[in-house]
């Protein structure tokens, strides 16, 4: 048998006894483990706790982990083989050579007259040691070279008169030009209760202080049209701003809310909590009368019945005695009735949480109330099956976010994704994985020779036509006529 070892197992020096392995480990009391170099550990099996202690010095002889694999062979009664498989390490990728930065692209300003300006576009190559990122004021002097270019010829020959002067005197102040594209992203916005003519001052108090060489910080919201304001070289104002143009102000549209998923709590009461455990795992509900729930599985010639009683004076009602395959009673975690199945309220509430995390059927309970009691021990069985479907789930984003980094129409090299995936995803699953992405509906990859697949889109235009498709397909689904929830008096 194999078991796979968990850090409670390491702390405790036990294993625990699970329903796989109560077939294995029949009867309780001491027992011989032999590893494979012939050294016998002497363990007690406990079925009452559902453990076997006494595993340290085998842990610390073998130096095992966590997720390190224990393979169980009866050798004679109460005389076991243990084979310990140590998990694997993958080695580290080989550095990568250092790869030279893309030439940048700039605008240059190859001459520049009074009227004309000439700006051309180059590439520089920048080599990685002395690469050092661009001014903070280049960005603002090309956006008011922007608007420059596009003045007319009245005002190119204003903007060109303090040039002049600064040349003839050059312990003047120099003409400084504030473009209004320094109070980019802000602006004035349009509030629900304000007038229009609140709005127009506002507007009118922003041109004048455009005109005075003064730019404040404005509202958020408001995108302003960038425009220079020239001012000459005595101080004064110059004759083109004066009297300031309308500044373009739009105000953005608010965006429509988006709907938020809101858990929604466990029931307190016993009713409740049963009606949403049949509701995930796809029982039928019914209610016996006398303290009695009937659970139904619906599914023909695998289909079954479990009666539930609320408390003990359930028990001696005619209900109790109708035809089931199996009667659980309804308790606690401390409670133990005797010669009597049971069902805890702990357990009832940790299958629910469970259920809501990963998909869970009646054909995967069937096994446990099979067994007898379902108690927080095998909810913590179930709760490794919902932690194996997770870890698939995880595994399968964790290729997706791998691949995102890809454009569309590349190749993608299955070697060089399984070294860039490490160890957290097995080859066997990234075969799966890469297979499943070729098939409707994801179409992402398209199989080339030589273990290699072609992207044909990119992953977030993947997603978002997944969840197009989704949402068309949920529109067009019809709830079942039949309700899944039948209560009888």
């Amino acid at each position: 048998m194999r078991y796979i070892i968990t850090r409670p197992d390491l702390q405790e020096g036990s294993l625990r006894l699970l329903k796989y392995l109560e077939g294995t480990f029949p009867d309780s009391g001491a027992a011989q483990f032999v590893d494979d170099r012939g050294h016998e550990h002497p363990v007690q099996v406990d079925r009452a706790r559902g453990r076997i202690w006494g595993l340290g010095s085998l842990y610390q002889a073998q130096h095992l982990g966590v997720n390190d694999v224990l393979h169980l062979t009866p050798l004679a009664p109460a005389r076991y083989q243990v084979e310990a498989i140590v998990k694997p390490y993958a080695a580290p990728p080989p550095p990568r050579p250092p790869v030279s930065p893309a030439p940048e692209t700039r605008r240059v300003v190859v001459s520049s007259t009074p009227h004309v300006r000439e700006v051309r576009l180059q590439e520089i190559r920048v080599s990685a040691a002395v690469a050092t990122p661009r001014s903070a004021a280049e960005p603002v002097a090309e956006a008011a070279a922007a608007p420059a270019s596009a003045q007319t010829p009245s005002a190119q020959t204003a903007s060109a008169q303090p040039a002049q002067n600064r040349e003839s005197q050059g312990k003047e102040p120099q003409t400084r030009e504030v473009p209004v594209a320094a109070a980019q992203g802000k602006g004035i916005q349009n509030r629900g209760g304000q007038a229009p003519a609140a709005q127009a001052s506002a507007v009118q108090g922003l041109q004048a202080s455009v005109a005075q060489g003064a730019v404040q910080a404005l509202p958020e919201g408001t995108r302003v049209a960038p425009r220079p304001v020239t001012r000459a070289a005595t101080g004064a104002p110059a004759a083109g701003a004066t009297k300031a143009a309308p500044l373009d102000v739009r105000f953005p549209e608010t965006p429509a809310p988006r709907p938020q998923a809101v858990s929604t709590p466990l029931a307190d009461d016993l009713e409740g909590q049963l009606s949403e455990l049949a509701r995930l795992t796809g029982y039928r509900l019914q209610h016996a009368g006398e303290g009695i729930t009937r659970l139904s599985a619906e599914l023909g010639a695998h289909g079954y019945s479990v009666l539930v009683a609320h408390d003990e004076r359930a028990l001696q009602g005619g209900a109790w005695t109708e035809d089931a395959d199996y009667r659980v009673l309804l308790t606690t975690e401390a409670q133990r009735p005797a010669n009597q199945p049971r069902l805890t309220r702990e357990a009832l509430a940790a299958l629910i949480e469970h259920a809501r995390l990963a998909p869970l059927a009646a054909v995967d309970l069937r096994g446990y109330w099979k067994a007898g009691s379902v108690d927080l021990e095998a909810a913590a069985s179930v709760a490794e099956l919902v932690s194996a479907h997770l870890a698939q789930r995880g595994a399968f984003s964790f290729v997706l976010l791998t691949l995102s980094q890809q454009p569309a129409h590349s190749v993608v090299s299955v070697q060089r994704l399984a070294e860039r995936l490490g160890s957290g995803v097995s080859s066997a699953e990234l075969g799966s994985i890469l297979e499943t992405l070729t098939r409707p509906p994801f179409l992402a990859l398209s199989p080339l020779p030589g273990g290699q697949y072609l992207l044909r889109v990119g992953v977030p235009e993947l997603l978002s036509d997944l969840s197009d498709y989704a949402e068309g397909v949920r529109r067009r689904v019809r709830v079942p006529a039949r309700e899944r929830e039948v209560i009888s008096a």
